[in-house]
């Protein structure tokens, strides 16, 4: 792995609507969400995203993500996709992330890195991002 730089900041939810689209009698329901969030600190901008979800009945929750970050990373514009994967235990977000070969724009193309987060389920939270340019 080529040398990397550390990034961090942090996310506030703006749009946060979960639909379950498939309910059985038995087992975790599946939902669909309009997730938009903006990013601050080392990167600025906002995210976009739909996130999957399976919920069981406790409330605990797997999910994974596909979310467009549109903004600046250093100083640089452009856009990048992130790949997620994350759970809810007791409404604490915890999830990792990638940033998508070939999937960064403008001044970031080339873009790559990996990191995580942790936020209060729906509303703002902390990131890091070690990132690199190929």
């Amino acid at each position: 792995m080529p040398a990397t730089t550390a990034a961090k900041g942090t996310t506030e939810v703006t749009v946060y609507k979960p639909v379950t689209y498939d309910q059985p009698t038995e087992g975790p329901r599946l939902n669909e969400v309009e997730l938009v969030e903006t990013f601050k600190g080392d990167i600025d901008g906002q995210g976009v995203a739909r996130v999957l979800q399976a919920q069981w009945a406790d409330g605990q929750v797997q999910y994974t993500t596909i979310e467009r970050v549109v903004g600046t990373v250093a100083g640089r514009a452009g856009s990048f996709l992130l790949r997620v994967e994350g759970a809810v235990r007791d409404k604490h977000n915890q999830g990792a992330w990638v940033v998508l070969a070939g999937s960064a724009t403008g001044d970031l193309h080339g873009l790559r890195g990996e990191g995580g987060f942790e936020a209060e389920h729906g509303k703002h939270g902390a990131w890091t991002l070690n990132y690199w340019f190929e």
